[in-house]
């Protein structure tokens, strides 16, 4: 029995607490689907033009001394009695001659309690610097703050906890247990007060940025001659900023995405993403930051890598297996995955680009009777029906792409099933991911194609809008989701739908022991 539940707010996802109301209107449960698909026609007024923030912007402009912390955030362990707390002290540097910080001259503790005075609990973590190098002409190299990681243990379910934080002040501060648009989406998400904040990777576009600062409004389209990609680092300190009113006091769990990739000197990848966010990777059994697990509210979170291995004779895949397995669905009923890159958007956009890890995965996560996912890269909203490999399917998870937080590269608009949108099956496999799986259909109503001539029947309801999700779990059976659009100002929901178990339909079983898993509406 799920004595704990919460709510999840998606990139962003949102977990909050409600407690569910009678009366008003009749809100669809997936017991009702499969649904008819629908398309909302996209609203020509909200196509706009990336504003930035400008660096001098309270929001964003660094306002401490010396090495005081800023860019304070709260991560989740694998546990719900413990939790990781992040911070950044000293400034970072960028240039030609940069000298980077010693990570030991300023000391990684944490003091804590249950009261303001005294704080009883004394924790201590580790610290580290990392550089983003391009070691070529005219290009800046950086080098970040000191960044620490702590982990607290002790903590329970929705009670405050006082923090201090070396060179703070001794009032410290507490928190509860438990780019263009974007302002929008962050000021909705915190005046509905969350439990966890999931962000499902495209965390600042820092690659859309050369090293000066300049920026693009498109990912390959004005970066200058170096062999490298180039980013702008500062942007990562900007984010910290603009985010620390919520991830200081509500804990934010990330996965990363392609804009995280980062290339720098020596073929280094993904360092700023690894280095700034604190996993609970070593806790569920990982050996990586790209993908680990956690509870939290009666949930089983599983964060999977779409830009490392995950083919079945790899880590992840390997790690993946023994964490489902290992799932005890009396304490978790609910079993959520997420991951960047979606399997079912009918978006122009991305179509299909993750079909290898679909085909390395799929069979795996519906053994289990995973019941939500949760992807992003696709920057509009498209929930599915319950469907398994491209059919509809009652014990099928239901497919969420919520890549609508707001983004340089604004809305995706066209869709692969409307005349003239269907790409080259060529062009659709991602370069650093690497393979090519996408084939032609082999049955249903699109056999013989590579995309279906309307929008296909897996394909719930779909809006290219700014917005967030919220998903709100009610009990063992039963969660909320609900997705609203930043031009609503949140008054209403755009799409909101009950999602319902069935585990005596649809039982679980150890892959070793049971061939297939399937139920037919």
């Amino acid at each position: 029995m799920i004595s704990n539940p919460i709510s999840l707010l998606l990139l962003l996802v949102f977990f909050t607490v409600i407690v569910d109301g009678k009366g008003g209107e009749h809100i669809p449960t997936t017991l009702d689907g499969p649904f008819k698909p629908v398309t909302v026609p996209f609203d020509n007024s909200l196509r706009g033009h990336a504003i930035d923030l400008p660096a001098t912007d309270p929001r964003v402009k660094r306002n401490v001394h010396g090495f005081e912390p800023e860019q304070i955030s709260v991560t989740l362990s694998s546990t719900y009695d413990s939790v990781w707390v992040s911070w950044i002290t000293g400034e970072f540097q960028i240039g030609d001659d940069i000298k980077p910080l010693d990570p030991k001259s300023v000391a990684s503790v944490v003091r804590y309690g249950m009261l303001r005075y005294p704080l009883s609990h004394k924790a201590e973590g580790y610290s580290l610097v990392y550089n983003q190098l391009y070691p070529f002409e005219g290009l800046q190299n950086y080098s970040s703050g000191i960044i620490h990681h702590v982990s607290l243990t002790g903590m329970f379910c929705h009670t405050s906890v006082f923090i201090n934080l070396p060179f703070q002040d001794c009032s410290g501060w507490r928190f509860r247990s438990s780019h263009y648009n974007t302002t929008s989406t962050i000021s909705h998400l915190m005046s509905n007060n969350p439990d966890l904040v999931l962000l499902v990777g495209g965390v600042t576009y820092a690659n859309l940025y050369l090293t000066n600062g300049t920026g693009s409004d498109c990912y390959s389209c004005s970066f200058s001659d170096s062999p490298i990609h180039e980013t702008y680092q500062p942007r990562w300190d900007y984010w910290g900023r603009f985010m620390q009113p919520l991830v200081s006091k509500v804990p934010i769990m990330v996965v990363e995405g392609n804009h995280e990739i980062e290339q720098q000197a020596e073929n280094q990848t993904f360092a700023a993403y690894s280095s700034r966010f604190a996993f609970p990777s070593e806790e569920s059994g990982s050996s990586s930051t790209f993908y680990y697990s956690f509870n939290a509210g009666g949930i089983h979170f599983v964060m999977l890598g779409a830009y490392i291995s995950y083919n079945k004779s790899g880590d992840q895949y390997k790690w993946l297996q023994k964490d489902l397995a290992n799932v005890d669905r009396s304490v978790t009923p609910w079993l959520v995955a997420t991951w960047h890159p979606p399997w079912y958007s009918t978006y122009q956009a991305h179509y299909r680009e993750a079909e290898c890890m679909r085909v390395e995965m799929e069979e795996l996560l519906y053994s289990y009777g995973v019941d939500i996912v949760f992807n992003g890269h696709v920057h509009a909203y498209e929930r599915s029906n319950r469907v398994y490999n491209y059919s509809l399917d009652p014990c099928g998870p239901v497919y969420i792409t919520v890549g609508d937080g707001g983004n340089r590269e604004k809305m995706a608009i066209k869709h692969a099933d409307e005349p003239g949108n269907c790409p080259d099956p060529s062009t659709t496999p991602d370069e650093y991911m690497g393979g090519f799986c996408a084939f032609n259909f082999t049955s249903g109503p699109a056999k013989g194609k590579f995309c279906w001539d309307r929008q296909p029947d897996y394909s719930a309801y779909r809006e290219s809008s700014f917005g967030h999700g919220i998903l709100e779990v009610k009990n063992e059976t039963y969660a909320l989701w609900t997705w609203h659009r930043n031009q609503d100002m949140y008054n209403g929901a755009a799409d909101q739908i009950y999602i319902v178990r069935q585990p005596d339909r649809c039982t679980v079983q150890p892959k070793a022991t049971r061939p297939w898993r399937r139920a037919f509406y």
